[in-house]
Formats: structure tokens, sequence, C-alpha cells
């Protein structure tokens, strides 16, 4: 919802019926609603607002609450959140912030962002992240700029080849 005219262009491409259209940066319940009523199929905040997830859980949308603190993560999981984003996790100790939340809360899916990049990507499933929040490493504004989808395509390649690559791993007999 920072971007200017979110609204429009949550509308616009949630025409697309092959893409699967969010918002972030959702602050509120009253952002949420206009969200939703634009087409957005999930919703995404930086912090944990019990409105926002209330909501979201009561449309009957997936709600990824931001948190960093492990109070912070436990009530945005006890009032619903589907995940707990972690942000920002880069800032606070990247994926040994994960691991170190993950010992005591197993239960919760937690997907950090703000520092996640290809180097470091393994590192934080390893550590016990549910998903990883890519923004700025995938959607380079130079590759907007000059119309470069494919740039951003072959990221995202990337991106999906390191989470198979640990799955393949967690799951391989030892």
């Amino acid at each position: 919802m920072t971007v200017p005219r979110a609204k429009e262009a949550i509308m616009e491409l949630s025409k697309n019926r092959e893409l699967i259209v969010g918002a972030g940066t959702v602050l509120n319940a009253a952002a949420a609603r206009q969200c939703i009523d634009a087409g957005a199929q999930f919703l995404v905040s930086p912090g944990f607002d019990p409105g926002t997830v209330k909501l979201a859980n009561s449309e009957g949308y997936l709600m990824m609450a931001g948190a960093l603190t492990p109070t912070e993560v436990i009530a945005a999981w006890n009032e619903g959140s589907d995940f707990i984003k972690i942000f920002p996790c880069g800032a606070l100790g990247g994926a040994s912030y994960i691991r170190a939340l993950k010992a005591p809360l197993p239960q919760i899916p937690m997907i950090p962002t703000g520092g996640v990049n290809l180097k470091n990507a393994a590192d934080f499933l390893s550590a016990g992240a549910s998903a990883l929040g890519v923004g700025g490493e995938l959607i380079v504004s130079s590759t907007i700029e000059s119309n470069n989808m494919s740039a951003i395509t072959d990221l995202a390649k990337q991106y999906v080849a390191i989470v198979k690559d640990v799955q393949s791993k967690k799951l391989a007999p030892v």
C-alpha cells in the first residue's frame, strides 16, 4: 500500500486469473477492506494489528502479520495470523534470529523479510523459515524501468531452485 495507486494496481493485476495477487504494508482493517474489495487474495503487514487479522480471518483471507519480538510473534499467532512475517529480520541477526525464535516456537510458521537475498536464502530456510519474503532483491527498480521482466523471472527461478534444494535435503534419509 506504499506505492502510488496501489488499489488500482491490485484491481488491474487481479483481472489476470493466472496471478495470485496480494497486498502488502496493510496497516489497519480499513486498508485491508480496501485491498480485499480491490481483489487482493492475501494480506501482509509489517507489524501486528489485531483488527486487520480479525478482518482477514472473518473474510477467509490469508494473513501474514508482521512481528519482531517473541511477544509480538505469539500475539499475532494467537490472534489468528496464518504466517508471521519477521521484519526486519536481516537487521536483527538474519537466519540465526529465525533459529532462535523457532527454538521455543516451532509450531509458528515464520517468513523472514528484510535482508533476504540469494546468498542467504538457504540459510533462512535451514533455520526453520516456512517461506521467504523477498522484495527489493527480486523486483529491482532498474528491471522495471527497463521493462526487463525476464530478469525478474530469472531471479524468481533462482529462489525456487534454492527452496527445492533445501527441501530435498530436509527430506533425504540420513
